[in-house]
């Protein structure tokens, strides 16, 4: 399969961290670290002055798109990304399609001296870079998006038999403002509650056993949650919107 495109089976769990830590003991007798096993990760979403596609994704349509901007602590490396969701009456079906570019060129797209067709030329890896370049290249142009909010958090992942992979994100901060790939003084926290590490299992097929078990033992079950759903909310919610 192409690394730049991804198609799955997503499930989100909201967990505590005792939770977390009752779930870990499973994962580690039938998992693997990751090769990233701990990251920081920094997503930067794009909208219109409507928020166009995060209303989309708080609204739970049957289906949803979102372009992001993804890099991480110390990577000089940036992923434009395509997401998006088909719902179905058991699962949510998610494709995910990317191309890399670097942090200069990035500067470049948004300063729009440069398009990402031109940009992914030259970091060029796969057949579909191009192809998912003009895609994401209609996207911004047919919706006007711009960089609008910043999520960073830490993520740490581990991988199973059959594509499985299981990752916990901790300490979400967000900003809406200074879109560049590192931590700043105006990030601020919006996940407060007990239930404040999202888990999300995303596998190619069923879910193994040992996994179904164990979540039934913890009386954990997934739940709708959208990152920048949440954080897009609470800004809301702080201005009284």
């Amino acid at each position: 399969m192409d690394e730049k495109v991804f198609n799955r089976v997503e499930k989100k769990y909201l967990i505590t961290a005792l939770e977390k830590k009752a779930l870990l003991r499973a994962v580690k007798k039938n998992m693997n670290k990751d090769k990233y096993y701990k990251t920081e990760i920094f997503n930067i979403y794009f909208d219109n002055d409507n928020i166009e596609l995060i209303n989309q994704s708080i609204d739970w349509t049957d289906f949803k798109a979102k372009l992001r901007a993804r890099s991480y602590k110390g990577y000089n490396r940036v992923f434009i990304e395509i997401k998006t969701k088909i719902r179905s009456k058991d699962n949510n079906l998610g494709y995910k399609r990317r191309v890399m570019i670097t942090k200069e060129d990035y500067k470049e797209l948004i300063d729009q001296k440069s398009n990402l067709v031109k940009l992914a030329k030259k970091s060029i890896e796969t057949k579909n870079d191009i192809q998912i370049a003009k895609e994401a290249e209609y996207l911004i142009n047919h919706y006007k998006l711009s960089p609008k909010y910043l999520i960073s958090y830490n993520r740490t992942s581990y991988r199973g038999e059959a594509n499985l992979r299981v990752t916990f994100d901790e300490n979400l901060k967000g900003r809406t403002e200074k879109f560049d790939f590192r931590n700043r003084k105006c990030d601020k926290i919006y996940f407060k509650d007990d239930h404040n590490i999202i888990m999300e299992i995303k596998a190619q097929g069923a879910m193994p056993l040992w996994l179904a078990k164990e979540l039934s033992k913890l009386k954990i079950y997934p739940q709708r949650f959208s990152k920048i759903g949440k954080f897009y909310q609470s800004i809301r919610k702080e201005q009284n919107v």
